[in-house]
């Protein structure tokens, strides 16, 4: 559950979000049951801003990033919520309630999408630049020359060059064709993009490349986006803040330093507790015990309870909210972070034990 009061953070630059995400829920209709992937999601994205999204596979971070697109398809459905985006220059956009023609005139132009298994996504008998025209050419951006003429400079601007345009997917490497999906993501310079597992099945070096990348849109195209991955390593070199799933809900969100200096909730506790580090003292990693729960039948309370080593008697029983945790590591003029967690009072301090 989460205090519709507190969930709302600012941009990042001031004033009102570019996306406000409302008690979002994403239910698949199975054999067995109804299966509740997200499930009360409350968010906001800056303008200017990169949002990470962590957690366990599993725990709806995918789901999530589909759903803000209306990709979820059957036997997945949106079940509620409100999803409005504020693109520069034009009304607000209720993305879960508008028809499919004004979504289709959003997407590409305002909201943009990298899928997870994006190298998989070109289309293996065409090459790259009339990929690249058919959706720019589709999405009002000018005639067929006008999009093959801009190709070239898209790819330069994610580091590939020009000829890679007259080649076919096959004649590029993975991280390649990541760096055209990514280039294909910015073609009609959009005000968010989404990123799902951006850097999955690249070598470490790829990735580096891919992560550069993206932070370089930002820097130049001033573009926002929400990274999805369960790689903590990607939203420490990349993100501002970090958004933890669990369970189909957000447990923690907290700018990144934050995050991996202090982390709150005890989920996020043992996700920051086993990642390896090189260098300094030589400690044990820490996993956390246990599974995660089925999104079929989630545990009554805190969803984290039955893992969870510091677990209360309230925590079977009460689902906590999001509350506002200040902490010194975070600038005074960031807003606090937000946990769901009964250690946490409604004044931000930690419950003694």
């Amino acid at each position: 559950m989460v205090n519709p009061s507190l969930a709302t953070t600012p941009s990042r630059t001031g004033g009102t979000p570019l996306l406000e995400i409302d008690d979002l829920r994403v239910y698949y209709q199975t054999v067995a049951g109804v299966a509740r992937a997200v499930d009360g999601v409350r968010l906001t994205v800056g303008r200017g801003e990169i949002l990470g999204i962590a957690g366990e596979s599993g725990c709806g971070k995918s789901t999530l990033s589909s759903a803000l697109l209306r990709l979820v398809r059957p036997p997945g459905h949106i079940a509620g919520g409100r999803v409005t985006l504020r693109p520069a220059g034009r009304d607000p956009i209720d993305l879960l309630g508008v028809d499919d023609a004004t979504l289709r005139a959003v997407r590409w132009r305002h909201l943009s999408y990298i899928p997870q298994g994006s190298m998989n996504s070109l289309n293996p008998v065409m090459r790259v630049v009339d990929q690249f025209v058919d959706v720019m050419v589709e999405h009002g951006a000018g005639s067929r020359q006008e999009a093959r003429d801009a190709v070239p400079e898209l790819l330069r601007q994610v580091g590939l060059d020009g000829h890679v345009a007259r080649m076919f997917p096959h004649e590029l490497s993975g991280g390649m064709k990541q760096r055209v999906i990514i280039a294909m993501a910015t073609a009609l310079k959009p005000d968010l993009m989404i990123a799902d597992e951006p850097t999955t099945a690249l070598d470490v070096n790829v990735q580096r490349v891919v992560i550069q990348t993206l932070g370089d849109l930002r820097e130049r195209l001033g573009v926002s986006l929400i990274i999805v991955t369960h790689d903590m390593a990607v939203h420490a070199e990349l993100v501002d803040r970090v958004a933890v799933m669990y369970a189909g809900n957000i447990v923690e969100v907290g700018d990144v330093t934050q995050i991996f200096k202090r982390p709150r909730h005890p989920y996020t506790q043992g996700l920051i507790g086993s990642i390896p580090r090189v260098g300094g003292e030589r400690t044990r990693l820490s996993g956390i015990a246990g599974s995660a729960p089925s999104p079929r039948n989630w545990p009554s309370g805190c969803r984290f309870h039955p893992r969870c080593p510091r677990a209360m008697p309230i925590c079977q029983a009460e689902p906590p909210i999001l509350l506002p945790v200040a902490d010194p590591l975070v600038a005074a003029a960031k807003p606090p972070g937000l946990v769901a967690c009964h250690l946490y009072t409604a004044s931000g301090t930690e419950q003694p034990r």
